[in-house]
């Protein structure tokens, strides 16, 4: 039933062809060639965009592995995107891969007008690890790396209660904080890793997208971060995939979890502005 309203709306945003621009160097961190691919829309913008950071639990994954349903998303609704590789655990621990995330955001607005984007109204989204990474990067900008928003599909926010619910930190988490214990230097390194840890006033508008079935973040890790948002005086919002597991790859297989696709784009077009 829903399957049909979805595909109309998509019709209604596509645009004219975009160029597809590949593997691009943005930054060498110690050595290490970092790549994105990037979609230009057709026409003369400046347009709105978003940079999309992987999930794959902070140690796997790579700019086109299981973000893949977004980017068509944003292509028909005339958004330009840029998707990132990012330093790995265990070979690359916190904070490496949140300041990559931060380096590309440098990188976009530096590169804006070739690329024909608003330096203004740049997105970051995430899914997963990624979810994490974007709104680490969003919590604590600067002002060569702020964003207009942030879009983020089930990222892990308070890691202390997440790994205390646990019984014990996760062998993702150990590979990317390189602490194994849930003693004082452990709990310390969880907050210093937790986007909650540094809620404050001023911080761009965030989207929270998650499932109520999610096995692997618990889905109250969305609201709960949405709360500390709006108490500290920032905008946000969850959108809740009633019945959706871990990832968006699987919601691709239930029209009835699509349903994120049509409030993404409404969401970024009112945060950001038409694209």
């Amino acid at each position: 039933m829903m399957l049909l309203p979805l595909l109309f709306s998509l019709a209604c945003w596509t645009t004219t062809a975009a160029e597809v621009r590949n593997d691009i160097e943005f930054a060498r961190p110690s050595g290490v060639s970092l790549t994105l691919d990037a979609s230009i829309p057709g026409g003369k913008g400046p347009f709105a965009a978003v940079i999309v950071v992987h999930g794959g639990g902070w140690e796997n994954g790579s700019k086109r592995s299981y973000e893949k349903p977004l980017l068509p998303v944003l292509t028909e609704a005339g958004f330009a995107w840029f998707t990132i590789n990012y330093r790995l655990a265990p070979q690359h621990k916190f904070p490496a891969a949140v300041e990559d995330v931060e380096a590309a955001v440098r990188w976009v607005k530096q590169h804006a007008r070739e690329y024909k984007v608003d330096p203004k109204r740049i997105a970051l989204m995430g899914e997963s690890a990624g979810g994490h990474l974007v709104a680490m990067a969003g919590v604590r900008p600067t002002k060569e790396t702020r964003v207009a928003a942030v879009v983020d599909f089930y990222g892990p926010h308070d890691l202390v209660k997440r790994e205390s619910e646990r019984g014990e930190i996760g062998r993702n988490l150990r590979q990317f904080l390189g602490v194994d214990k849930l003693d004082e230097a452990g709990l310390a390194k969880l907050r210093e890793a937790s986007p909650a840890s540094y809620v404050k006033k001023g911080l761009p508008p965030f989207l929270f997208i998650h499932g109520t079935k999610d096995s692997a973040v618990p889905y109250d890790q969305s609201p709960l971060m949405c709360d500390k948002l709006k108490a500290a005086g920032n905008r946000c919002e969850v959108f809740t995939v009633e019945g959706a597991p871990h990832g968006i790859g699987a919601w691709e297989k239930n029209p009835a979890w699509q349903a994120y696709k049509d409030k993404m784009v409404e969401w970024l077009r009112a945060t950001l502005g038409k694209p």
